[in-house]
C-alpha cells in the first residue's frame, strides 16, 4: 500500500504582493518573455516599446513605474527585472 503525500507548508514568511505595483509591470515583462523583438525594443529604447505596446494592447503603466523602465539601461531582461526589483523594494 502506498502512503499518500502530503505537503506541509514550512514558510515562515508570508508573501504578499505591493500594493503600489501594478498588473502592469507583469505584462511587461510577459510580452517580452515571450516576443524576442520586443525585448531587444525594451531593451534597446524603452519609450517606443512601452508606448508600442504588444500586440495592439499598451501596458497599463503608473507614471512611476513607465518612468522606472525608460531610465534603466539593461543588457538583459534579467538585468532588467533585477534593476526594477531593486529599485521598487527601496522605494516603497
Amino acid at each position: 500500500m502506498i502512503a499518500p503525500f502530503t505537503y506541509q507548508n514550512t514558510l515562515s514568511q508570508k508573501f504578499t504582493s505591493r500594493p503600489n505595483s501594478s498588473s502592469g509591470l507583469s505584462q511587461v515583462f510577459a510580452a517580452a518573455v515571450v516576443n524576442q523583438q520586443f525585448c531587444n525594443m525594451l531593451l534597446q529604447n524603452p519609450s517606443i516599446a512601452l508606448q508600442k505596446g504588444y500586440l495592439g494592447q499598451t501596458f497599463s503603466l503608473r507614471k512611476e513605474e513607465q518612468d522606472l523602465i525608460t531610465t534603466i539601461r539593461a543588457k538583459s531582461l534579467a538585468d532588467l527585472a533585477k534593476q526594477i526589483n531593486y529599485s521598487l523594494l527601496h522605494i516603497y
